[in-house]
């Protein structure tokens, strides 16, 4: 990790740039790296730098991820993961016939080539989870139902109807591919590209499955369980490995990835690690002051002293009583009590009394509001 360069550095581009900018950094360094137009030593090792560069920050998932982590943020994903979203015959268009004019691209990364029939990596999946603010507290086991494209158990991913027979292509000789030579002003390219006659699976299939109709793969619905850490955040996402759909003839399987929502709580607010509480108090309590106990989000309570002559308004802290934060172990965030005094809508006549007596008590004057209709005419006239 430490060796590798950052990959806004690699393209020369600021780390604001947007995809169309970085597009044309990664082109223009491409077409004069790519090793057929470039015979120096190390072409070869910058021309997959830049494609490595380009692979993440063309992406917008891959490049929030570095962006926030940096290449530790890159740890989940393959060589092919970051390869594979990137269009060649989009960026090398007009230079030689896109992907097939440099045909050697896949090889030069060493996967996927030589035959096509081995780049059918299963599709990668998507799915949400609701979680309440509970689960993530605590981190939970969740149990999901997801539907993918397995193996069919007839034909065995084979496509063909078992008993059945299928014979080697005879336009790329059950290589999958065809390869072609053209010349461009820029020289001479090979173009490859998938067979036309077998579809790049070397075979001809004679009598196709008739319980996945020739695909290889069936859709069916498997139940996994998925282990979420505490401190999950709406949009946080987790890659489950090989739950996607399976590959065709031996390639990998896809991945899952299952984006967090949480649900809203009714008591608490959540900032990141931190939760927020409003907490009703009577103005008894904040002029005298009392102790009060607060709920927190593991069920339990948690007691708050509030001093006397306490503000409506007034926030407290309670340490430790947040969300843990992911991945670091037992740190918490804190429990935020935001109090709130609440007045009376009615009193007895005792309890005006003894409000009358606090007001004469500070030298306040109270002006009583006459209420009836009469009285308020008079007022209007000045009696």
């Amino acid at each position: 990790m430490a060796d590798k360069r950052d990959y806004y550095e690699v393209l020369g581009v600021d780390k604001n740039a947007d995809k169309k900018t970085i597009k044309k950094a990664y082109r223009k360094l491409a077409m004069k790296y790519h090793p057929d137009k470039n015979s120096a030593a190390d072409a070869e090792e910058k021309f997959k730098e830049l494609s490595e560069a380009y692979g993440v920050l063309s992406d917008d998932d891959k490049r929030q991820r570095y962006d926030t982590y940096g290449h530790a943020g890159m740890d989940g994903f393959s060589q092919e993961d970051i390869f594979n979203n990137i269009n060649f015959e989009d960026i090398f268009s007009g230079f030689g016939g896109g992907q097939g004019g440099f045909g050697s691209i896949f090889d030069l990364f060493g996967f996927g080539g030589g035959s096509s029939r081995n780049s059918g990596r299963g599709q990668d999946l998507e799915q949400v989870i609701d979680l309440t603010l509970e689960e993530v507290s605590t981190g939970v086991s969740k149990k999901i139902d997801v539907r993918h494209k397995k193996t069919c158990p007839t034909c065995n991913g084979s496509k063909a109807e078992p008993g059945s027979s299928s014979k080697t292509c005879s336009n790329c000789n059950g290589a999958g591919q065809v390869r072609q030579v053209q010349n461009t002003p820029l020289g001479q390219f090979a173009t490859v590209s998938p067979c036309p006659q077998c579809n790049g699976e070397g075979q001809i299939i004679e009598k196709p499955c008739t319980d996945c109709r020739g695909k290889g793969l069936k859709s069916t619905v498997n139940t996994i369980s998925i282990n979420i850490p505490a401190g999950v955040e709406t949009g946080s996402r987790l890659r489950v490995s090989g739950e996607g759909d399976d590959g065709i003839n031996g390639a990998p399987s896809g991945d899952l990835y299952v984006t967090i929502n949480v649900l809203k709580h009714d008591l608490f607010r959540r900032e990141g690690q931190h939760l927020y509480y409003e907490l009703p108090i009577s103005y008894v309590q904040a002029c005298l002051g009392d102790k009060v106990d607060v709920p927190t989000i593991d069920g339990k309570t948690a007691t708050l002293s509030i001093p006397a002559g306490t503000q409506s308004g007034s926030t407290f802290k309670l340490k430790g009583e947040g969300i843990q934060r992911i991945n670091w172990g037992k740190d918490k965030g804190n429990l935020y009590v935001k109090v709130h005094v609440v007045v009376p809508k009615k009193l007895s006549d005792k309890q005006k009394e003894i409000l009358k007596d606090f007001a004469d008590e500070s030298g306040e004057e109270i002006s009583h509001v006459k209420h009836g209709f009469f009285d308020k005419v008079k007022e209007s006239f000045g009696n």
